[in-house]
């Protein structure tokens, strides 16, 4: 039985990520999305992830962030072979909606990166980073882990947890398909019945002060890109496991903005090097 960790939200914090993998270095890990935009360098932690992923050693959830990146590339792979004006155009506009939605951080982070691994400097959608590209092709929308730390895309015969970036899949009358409204529904926007058989459910996307539990639905984003605070959820079917808390770099009066709710999950805190308070 393989051990699954959950991590949420890294938004670029690529410090935290590897210190994820210093505290469970055996474990196959889940990420719940958003691994992209805001933080410094989000170009490197996809690197790492997509290293993980060809090692076998994690499963990479689509979070809105990168359902956002991947909506100019789409249309823009569409033009390519279509010449069609109008898919560049749908190209462009998805394009804009990542760059005002969080992108911008990753163009501006561009030319540092290709001057360590090479490459364009500048982003566009002609010149769309290989890396991201191969990356958000990988990305899938929902998973459900059963005791044996085994990883399904439907619900299985036996017991399990279900796993998306910020809702359990349910119908919405905003979004078309359940698995989109499993990428952009908060938890006021409940209620989220689980399929039979699900124990319980693991989402990221709001951010909380605290690990939370909210009736069957847990809650990670402790917003690590600008708190430094990185939830990590160890996942055992039958019971919820205490969370552990890596406290690096950052600002961690920033989670007061967070809305307080549901239920405080156990958790540990493990200070990093360079935490607020260390000397």
């Amino acid at each position: 039985m393989r051990e699954v960790v959950v991590v949420p939200d890294l938004h670029g914090r690529l410090d935290l990520l590897l210190s994820a993998l210093r505290q469970f270095p055996e474990a196959h890990f889940l990420s719940l999305g958003d691994a992209i935009d805001r933080g410094p360098r989000s170009l490197a932690t996809v690197d790492k992830l997509l290293e993980l992923h060809g090692q076998g050693r994690a499963t990479l959830l689509m979070g809105n962030h990168e359902r956002m990146a991947q909506e100019g590339l789409k249309w823009y792979r569409r033009y390519s072979g279509t010449h069609d004006m109008g898919d560049y155009r749908k190209a462009m506009e998805g394009y804009q909606w990542w760059m005002q939605a969080g992108g911008d951080t990753v163009r501006k982070e561009l030319p540092q990166y290709a001057a360590e691994h090479g490459g364009p400097s500048s982003l566009t959608l002609e010149k769309f980073p290989e890396n991201l590209a191969r990356y958000l092709d990988l990305l899938v929308r929902v998973v459900y882990v059963t005791a044996d730390g085994a990883i399904h895309s439907e619900v299985p015969p036996q017991p399990s947890v279900l796993v998306a970036h910020a809702s359990p899949p349910v119908s919405h009358p905003q979004y078309r398909h359940p698995e989109t409204a499993a990428l952009w529904l908060r938890p006021f926007e409940g209620p989220f019945p689980l399929p039979p058989g699900v124990v319980y459910s693991v989402h990221g996307h709001t951010p909380v002060r605290v690990p939370t539990r909210l009736g069957r639905h847990l809650y990670l984003d402790l917003g690590a890109y600008e708190t430094g605070k990185l939830a990590l959820l160890p996942l055992s079917v039958h019971q919820v496991s205490k969370v552990t808390v890596l406290c690096g770099r950052g600002e961690p009066l920033r989670a007061s903005r967070y809305p307080a709710m549901g239920e405080a999950l156990p958790t540990q805190l493990v200070p990093l090097d360079g935490a607020p308070g260390r000397r």
